[in-house]
């Protein structure tokens, strides 16, 4: 994704867009926005992608009901009867699959308490060619599509049935009617008809050529399910009990996956546990990992233990609960960026909660050695530590991360509503097009420290 739009969703209630980057940094007080915005992306990821109608209650992110999550104007205003998000994609990547660029764009209303997608539309960069699937009069379904020469409308009986009609891919719908339209352009009678709109005539090949090519390239993008952290992890324990390991925004299941790829992949075993432990010794935080199996079976009982290693001794294996807590909480998150099936979007909530400043900053720096347009990261952070990290280490080129690889989002508090300004960097780490707002508690806490 490299842009998303909202409008009436929670507290964002003019249309605004926020630009991402593969690196993308959430920055703003408490109660700005920031976890409703990382909410909203998966929503637009899972119908979008993995054509499901999104839960806007599914961990880690708990937004309520269409009351809690529509924007709320106050006074004769009322309730916002509709919320509308969308995301361009530039079609950047070499593990998508996708031609692109192109456009998503969905609208939800209420079914009972819960949000649903009633309208989906998918456009080509310039909107100029698009497909769009919308609930209509009697609770049926209407296409329309258009191209530089018309826009068409088809008579369909589609009605809201099944669940799965909120989400059917419109690359579907394009399979379905188009070639029945191509029968009809042809003289042959099919099932659906085509109505012009605004003036227009009837669709000729071409135009539907570029539909059929434009729902191609929308719908080759990948289909598995994005990585969202819960801003606090798993508690360590002493001993773990082998059991089923999928993924979890606690990372419950790491220690389960690390001890199935030390039975089963030895290989890749061997590659997590350097990527691990490097950043572990970068970080301060250890500088060996072990999985110990406490039974002679792979289905038995096992612990994880951990060293530090310094350059006068070589520390004893301590098990995990014996450390900082600071580690059992890092751990899922660099697990999961390590991993060697990662998906192609995480969203990190704090991952700097209970590190040290300068294990806060090593973490910045692993954010810019992994983010990349087939890994992007998408990062809520109150920590000045990563972030400075990323600008000196950007400015620095330490890494490949160019300067608009970086996108910094500002969530900043009016009166009824949150404004988010994109702001960017520069080849010298500044940041770019900053508002008033951005630091102002930090440079009042500096003026007083030196008495100004």
């Amino acid at each position: 994704m490299d842009e998303i739009t909202l409008k009436n969703f929670r507290c964002f209630r003019e249309e605004q867009s926020a630009r991402l980057a593969p690196l993308t940094l959430l920055v703003g007080e408490n109660s700005t926005g920031k976890t409703s915005f990382m909410a909203m992306l998966k929503a637009l990821w899972d119908v979008a992608h993995r054509h499901r109608v999104p839960d806007f209650k599914e961990d880690p992110y708990d937004l309520g009901s269409f009351d809690e999550i529509a924007h709320f104007r106050g006074g004769k205003a009322g309730r916002a009867s509709t919320f509308e998000a969308g995301f361009n994609f530039s079609g950047a990547g070499k593990k998508t699959g996708a031609i692109g660029p192109y456009r998503f764009e969905a609208t939800f209303e209420r079914k009972g308490t819960v949000p649903i997608p009633v309208k989906r539309q998918l456009s080509d960069g310039n909107t100029e060619v698009w497909i769009e699937i919308g609930l209509g009069r009697g609770g049926r379904w209407e296409l329309k599509f258009g191209t530089p020469n018309g826009s068409w409308k088809v008579d369909a009986d589609v009605s809201l049935g099944a669940e799965d009609d909120l989400t059917v891919p419109l690359a579907f719908y394009a399979d379905l009617f188009l070639p029945n339209v191509r029968d009809a352009r042809e003289g042959r009678r099919g099932r659906f008809s085509v109505k012009p709109l605004r003036g227009s005539t009837q669709p000729d090949i071409a135009d539907l050529k570029l539909i059929e090519r434009m729902c191609a390239s929308g719908d080759r993008y990948v289909h598995e399910p994005l990585y969202a952290s819960a801003p606090v992890r798993s508690k360590p324990r002493r001993t773990y009990d082998p059991s089923r390991s999928s993924r979890d925004p606690e990372g419950d299941y790491v220690p389960m996956y690390l001890a199935h790829m030390y039975v089963q992949d030895r290989e890749e075993w061997r590659v997590l546990k350097n990527a691990l432990e490097k950043f572990g010794d970068e970080a301060g935080l250890f500088s060996e990992i072990s999985v110990e199996p406490l039974g002679k079976t792979a289905s038995g009982p096992f612990q994880l233990q951990i060293r530090r290693i310094d350059q006068k001794a070589k520390g004893p294996l301590r098990n995990l609960i014996d450390v900082g807590y600071g580690v059992s909480q890092v751990l899922p998150l660099i697990t999961e960026l390590f991993r060697h099936d990662a998906p192609p979007m995480f969203l990190l909530q704090q991952p700097e909660v209970h590190l040290h400043p300068s294990a806060q900053a090593a973490l910045g720096s692993l954010f810019c050695q992994v983010a990349t347009p087939d890994c992007q990261l998408i990062i809520e952070t109150h920590s000045d530590h990563l972030l400075d990290r990323v600008r000196m280490d950007v400015r620095d080129k330490t890494t490949e991360l160019k300067p608009e690889d970086v996108s910094i989002l500002f969530f900043q508090r009016g009166d009824l509503d949150v404004r988010i300004h994109s702001l960017r960097i520069d080849e010298e780490g500044n940041i770019l097009g900053a508002p008033d707002g951005y630091r102002r508690f930090f440079m009042e806490e500096t003026n007083r420290s030196i008495g100004l």
